[in-house]
Parts: C-alpha cells; structure tokens; sequence
C-alpha cells in the first residue's frame, strides 16, 4: 500500500494560499491535483458536494480538513494535495474550525491509500509534529515533517473480554474520514494490548446501517450519527478523529475499561 510519500510531493503542496469561503479551499486543493493530472474538475466539483450533502465531517481535527469523494472516472491516479491557507475559514464544524489545512485524496479504489491515511493521522495526533505543519517555511519542510519517523508505541496492557469484537468507523463516503478514525482506534486498542482482539474497519453510511448487528459500536461524527439514526447498537461521536484521548475516553465507556 502506498505511503504520503508516494501519494504528496512538493509540487502539490502550496502554502498560505488565500481563500475566501470552504467551498474555494477545496477548489484550490483540487486544482493541485487536476494540474498533476491526478483527477479531473468534476472530481473537485464532488469534493465540494460531499460536503454539502454531508455536512462538514471532513473537518476530521481541530483546524484540518480532508477533502475528498468516491473514486469516479474523473480520478485517473491516487494522489494527494495539500494546502496551507493564509487566513483561517469556518467549514461550519462545530468544534473544530476553522481550517487552515485542507488536504484533498484523489483515490481510484478504497485501499490504496490505507497506509498513507495511517501515517497522516499520526502526525496529526503528534502536538509537535502538528505545530510544524502549521509553521513549515516550505513544501519540502512540510513533506519532511509528514513523512518522518513516527512515535514509539506505548506500552501495552492486558486485553479484555469483548462482546462481537468489531468496531465501526463511518464516513459518508467510507473511504476517506473514516479510515483516519480507524487508524486512531487502532492505535488505542495497541495501547491497551486489545489489537488482537478487536477488528476495526471502515465503512459508509449505507454499509454501517447494514453491519450494524455485527459490531460492537459505531465511531463518527456528529453528521453522520444523525445521518444513521437508531441502528440498534451504541453510535459514540468524536470530535477530533486523530485525538488518540479522545477515542479512548469513547471505548473505555463503551466497554466499561
């Protein structure tokens, strides 16, 4: 599976770009990728209706947003873009804007870009290592800090009894969002030794709403909690999908750690 050094390089990262509204941020990210040949203007067009259909679950962590849509014929390649916006812009979230990253996947299957999406969320979840994406004074500064060596894990503790050892993280689309709350549950589940033990996988809405009876919960934003509904099983919302304290405080509740 690919890495973010096989899917961002420095062409396709620009800095303190100017944008006036969400909608033009994304557009900004998404003329990287057309420039690149990465994807098409239609597929920057669906960034933005996702969004609007959705509601702003792409704005994943305090100030980030992930912009992207389903893989369509408009995606030639799997890339990504970055941008850094000079001045921050509200996406409507309620806690985590405004923006001053935008990160836009171009991705022709659900897989590909599995690996990348795990060190991103590493990073991200790393204090240190977000403030330096906010200050890197170039492309290649901000490459190098995405794609450095990643925190040891902590040590591990004993593992507990589950009930269906599986655990649903879901976006709208079940491939972008998603997959960054995926790899922050599993790195909580390391954490406690339960990695063997619970299955995490990441899913849409429509797959969630059918899978629901074989998990054990639902992880995801408050949009598409109430896109879901009532599924029978307990729907925890998080906030921040790269917060490692945010997750674990939502399973140890589930599973009475």
């Amino acid at each position: 599976m690919a890495g973010l050094s096989e899917l961002l390089t420095e062409q396709r990262i620009e800095l303190d770009v100017t944008a006036a509204t969400w909608q033009e941020a994304i557009k900004k990210a998404g003329a990287l990728l057309e420039r690149d040949g990465i994807a098409d203007a239609p597929y920057t067009q669906s960034m933005i209706d996702n969004v609007e259909s959705n509601g702003p679950y792409i704005v994943v962590a305090p100030g980030f947003a992930f912009a992207h849509a389903r893989p369509s014929e408009a995606v030639h390649r799997t890339g990504m873009s970055w941008v850094r916006l000079a001045n921050p812009i509200a996406f409507g979230h309620k806690t985590n804007d405004p923006v001053t990253l935008v990160v836009a996947l171009a991705a022709t299957d659900a897989g590909a870009h599995n690996t990348a999406m795990a060190d991103l969320a590493k990073v991200l979840g790393n204090a240190d290592k977000r403030a330096a994406l906010d200050t890197a004074p170039t492309p290649a500064a901000l490459l190098a800090v995405l794609t450095g060596e990643s925190q040891p894990a902590a040590q591990a503790t004993a593992p507990a009894r589950q009930a269906k050892n599986l655990i649903l993280t879901v976006c709208g689309n079940g491939l972008g969002t998603s997959l960054f709350l995926k790899n922050t549950t599993e790195q909580v589940l390391g954490t406690w030794g339960w990695a063997p033990y619970i299955n995490v996988e990441a899913t849409d809405t429509i797959s969630a709403k059918g899978r629901a009876k074989e998990a054990d919960l639902i992880l995801t934003s408050g949009e598409i909690a109430r896109t879901l509904g009532d599924v029978g099983i307990p729907v925890r919302v998080i906030e921040n999908f790269t917060s490692t304290r945010e997750v674990d405080t939502a399973l140890r509740d589930s599973y009475d750690v």
